[in-house]
Parts: C-alpha cells; sequence; structure tokens
C-alpha cells in the first residue's frame, strides 16, 4: 500500500474582495461592497426516508438534503455536519465545489433533528415579514423581559426521550438512504465526507455493516474536515473512549436519567445556540452597520461582549474569531479580524482567510439552518464507542455494527485545523485508518497553525486551502466519473 501524505505548509492568499464592514477604506470598518462568491447558485431541497426507529414519532423518520449543482451530475458528494452543525454550513463550499468540479453535485445533509427547530421567524425576516428585533425578542428577548409575547416555547425534555435513541446506528441508518438514493443503483460514484462529528460519521460508515453489505462498497472515496479523528490520540471530546459493556451501560443510565439533548453552554437550554448564532448572522446580514442588538443583552456570556460598543457585523466577528472567542467554542473558531480601531459604534476589519460575511451568510440561512439545535446526546455517547472502529464490547451494548476496519480500500483525504490538530489527533486518525485497513492511499492538509475549526467551511474560496487542495484530489479518485 502506498501512502501519500500530502502535508502541505501553506496556500499563497489571494487578495479577498472589498466586503461589507472589511475596513478597505481606514479602520473603521463601514465600507461596505458586495461580496460574490456568497450565493448558493443553483439548488434544491428534498426529504429522504429515514429509518424507523421504535418509539419515534413516524413524521421523524426522514433528514433533509440541501442539493446543489446539476441532477444529472455522475458524482455525488455527500456532506455530513458536525456537533450542533446544521446544512447550511456547506453554503459556501457546496455551491463552489458544484461549479469547480465537472460532473458533480454536491448533498448537504440535515439530519432528522433538524425538524425539532422553529424557524418561523427566521423565515418571515429572511422574507421582510419581521424584523432582527422582533426575531430577537420572539426567541431570546422573552428570557430576560417575560412580558414579551408570543414568543418561542422550548421542547420540553420530557416529552422526546425517544430521542435518545437516535444515536449512531440512527445516523448511519439515515446516512445510508441518502448514500443509497445518490448511488442511484450504482449509476453514480459517491464521495462522502463531513465536517467535525460529521467527519467522523464519514470516516465510521465504510467500516459499518449494513444487512451483510460494507459501508466502503457503496464510496469511491471519504473526506474528513477536521474530524476523521475516531483512531487519533484522544478523542475531541476531552472523553475517554467508551470501550466495556459496564462503561457503555453506565453511560446509557446517565443519558436516561438527563436530558436527551447536549448543552453547549450550560444554561439548561441546550436550543440557544441555534437562535444565539443564527440572530446574530441574521442582524449582521441585514443591519451590519447598526448598533448589536445583542450586545446589551443581559444573558449573553460576557465573553462574547466587545469591550466597546460595536455593530451587528463586529458583534459576530468578535463572537467567532479565535483571537476574542472564548476556547470553550473552539467548535465555531474562525480567523477573521479585529474590531476596528474607531468609530461609535465600532465595525469590523476583515484580515484572515474568512471574511466575517461568509460567516453571517452561512449562519443566516433557514431553511435547512446551520446550527443544530437540539443535537442528541447519544450521537456523542456513541461516537465515543466507536473509536476503535472495531466491535468492542461497548459498542455491542449500544447497538453499533462496526465490522469491517480490515476491508475498507477507497482513498481517504483529511484536512487539518487547530481543534483537530490538538494532539495531531486529525492526522494520525487518517495513518491508524490506513494502517489497519486496505486504504491505498492518504492525503492530509494541515492547517493546524492558521486555520480554525469553521475556516475550512467559510473561508474565501480563493484563498481557501481545503477548496484549493480537495478539487485535484477528487478528479484524480479512481471512481471519478468525469
Amino acid at each position: 500500500m502506498l501512502a501519500v501524505l500530502a502535508v502541505t505548509a501553506g496556500v499563497t492568499a489571494a487578495a479577498l474582495p472589498p466586503a461589507a464592514g472589511a475596513g478597505a477604506s481606514g479602520d473603521s470598518g463601514k465600507k461596505t461592497t458586495a461580496v460574490p462568491h456568497l450565493s448558493l447558485g443553483r439548488t434544491s431541497v428534498f426529504s429522504v426516508r429515514g429509518v424507523a426507529v421504535p418509539g419515534t414519532p413516524s413524521k421523524y423518520d426522514r433528514v433533509m438534503v440541501r442539493r446543489f449543482g446539476s441532477p444529472s451530475a455522475a458524482n455525488v458528494l455527500v456532506l455530513v455536519p458536525g456537533t450542533l452543525a446544521g446544512a447550511a454550513d456547506f453554503d459556501i463550499v457546496g455551491p463552489y465545489l458544484a461549479t469547480h468540479v465537472p460532473n458533480l453535485q454536491v448533498w448537504a445533509e440535515m439530519r432528522r433533528e433538524g425538524a425539532l427547530e422553529d424557524n418561523t421567524m427566521l423565515l418571515k425576516v429572511l422574507s421582510g415579514k419581521a424584523t432582527v428585533q422582533q426575531a430577537f425578542d420572539y426567541y431570546l428577548g422573552w428570557l430576560a423581559n417575560p412580558k414579551i409575547s408570543p414568543h418561542y416555547q422550548p421542547l420540553a425534555a420530557a416529552n422526546y426521550k425517544f430521542v435518545d435513541d437516535w444515536g449512531l446506528a440512527t445516523a448511519m441508518g439515515d446516512l445510508h438512504n441518502v448514500v443509497e438514493l445518490a448511488r442511484d443503483g450504482g449509476h453514480r460514484t459517491v464521495i462522502l465526507g463531513g465536517h467535525s462529528l460529521g467527519g467522523m460519521e464519514a470516516a465510521i460508515y465504510p467500516v459499518w455493516d449494513f444487512g451483510g453489505r460494507a459501508g466502503y462498497e457503496d464510496l469511491g472515496g471519504i473526506i474528513g474536515i477536521d474530524g476523521d479523528e475516531p483512531l487519533g490520540t484522544g478523542l475531541l471530546s476531552g472523553n475517554t473512549a467508551l470501550a466495556t459493556a459496564p462503561q457503555a451501560q453506565a453511560a446509557l443510565a446517565k443519558l436516561e436519567s438527563g436530558s436527551p439533548w447536549l448543552d453547549l453552554l450550560g444554561f439548561g437550554l441546550p436550543w440557544i445556540t441555534g437562535p444565539f448564532a443564527e440572530i446574530g448572522a441574521l442582524a449582521a446580514s441585514k443591519e451590519p452597520n447598526a448598533p448589536s442588538v445583542a450586545q446589551s443583552f443581559s444573558l449573553l456570556p460576557k465573553a462574547l461582549k466587545p469591550p466597546v460598543p460595536s455593530t451587528n457585523l463586529a458583534q459576530l466577528g468578535y463572537s467567532f474569531d479565535a483571537s476574542t472567542s472564548p476556547p470553550s467554542l473552539a467548535l465555531i473558531h474562525v480567523h477573521s479580524g479585529h474590531l476596528a480601531s474607531s468609530g461609535s459604534p465600532r465595525g469590523w476589519v476583515n484580515d484572515g482567510p474568512t471574511p466575517v460575511q461568509d460567516v453571517a451568510f452561512a449562519f443566516s440561512q433557514e431553511p435547512l439552518g446551520p446550527v443544530d439545535w437540539y443535537y442528541p446526546a447519544r450521537l456523542t455517547l456513541d461516537t465515543e464507542a466507536a473509536g476503535s472502529l472495531t466491535q468492542t464490547p461497548a459498542a455491542g451494548v449500544l447497538g453499533l455494527r462496526l465490522y469491517h476496519l480490515s476491508q475498507v480500500d477507497i482513498p481517504l483525504y483529511v484536512f487539518q485545523t487547530s481543534l483537530g490538530g490538538t494532539n495531531n489527533a486529525v492526522a494520525d486518525a487518517a495513518v491508524a485508518y490506513q494502517r489497519q485497513s486496505k486504504i491505498p492511499s492518504v492525503t492530509i492538509i494541515n492547517r493546524a497553525s492558521t486555520y480554525g475549526h469553521l475556516d475550512p467551511l467559510l473561508a474565501a474560496p480563493a484563498s481557501n486551502a481545503f477548496l484549493q487542495t480537495i478539487v485535484p484530489w477528487i478528479e484524480q479518485l479512481p471512481a471519478y466519473r468525469p
């Protein structure tokens, strides 16, 4: 087996187009110009039947997919979002790849829990039927001011305990249905990729047994964007991998006694990450130079508040940029820029690979939005148990089917950022995966020193190291159909 370790040092950054709040004139962050690559292009949305999960209402047994490019293209890249993430995370890379790789269409999956979200007010803002302030009050303002009515009604965890069964077996079953539809009976080549946890799913799928057929037999290649990590030196979650049956049983018991959803901010409001991010992005898109709608909000964490009065665009940049956003939110970090040195309110100056307008564009998309409001905690639990990509006792308890590691024989591409680069986890995982399988080639692009976790998805395409390296990789796949 020939290992092709393409570990590169850097891609020369092309000049970014002037952008709203880019500070192209001085450092006030107020100049406004269009950003040409921010368009969904040719796109459509459709649903795919999911697997039936006992106890789950049948209306939730489906996933949604956004397709970029021509439905007749003979190659399909299926992309899976990460932890707490949604299909819109691919709304910049999807259109780019569909137009820069000949004969390729891109499918961005929204896992089944996307159906639990209430995006009605967000859609009203996007259609001009409601203001940003109205959306803010509807989703968030009522938490500090009980007089606001009507307002968002969060889901009661006790009524959704069936989500405890939305783990890796469910995710793999749903994804298998998407892949089978994309294959069209073998008439199309399918490449499976994902970001963060989605990259782990892309690495797990080839090993999975689907009724006697190995997942890798469905695919022409695997792409892990900062997340092929199961076989790495340590789980990105910081948790010890589950390996024994008692460990798995204890983890299930803990899940059963608590909420079915992951609570990233620890407020007891697991859904709140969705409105925080999406309303912030909507404000930055619709009213970029207006005073921040969220800066004075009492429930916005202090670490996310700029030290001076700032615009909506600057508020978004300050919250996402790796230089100012807290380390605990590394899942959303980009390298974008900094607060302007003058102005009231302060604007934002782009000086990194990801213009803040790109963040605003992707994170303001609905339907099939950028954030998984009700992310199943079971999915993270099962992914930890899949760490060795082999059928351990813990995997058996959790209903996993990891039977085909030694047989996987398709090329692998991984992209490593600062988060996945912790302990060199993503790169080490790729090498370990190849050693234990028949993977013929591995391509590793390491940007751990210059890219945050979301930069590969949101950086301006002309200087995006992921896009500039994945295009030739896809075209050189043995299974690629020109």
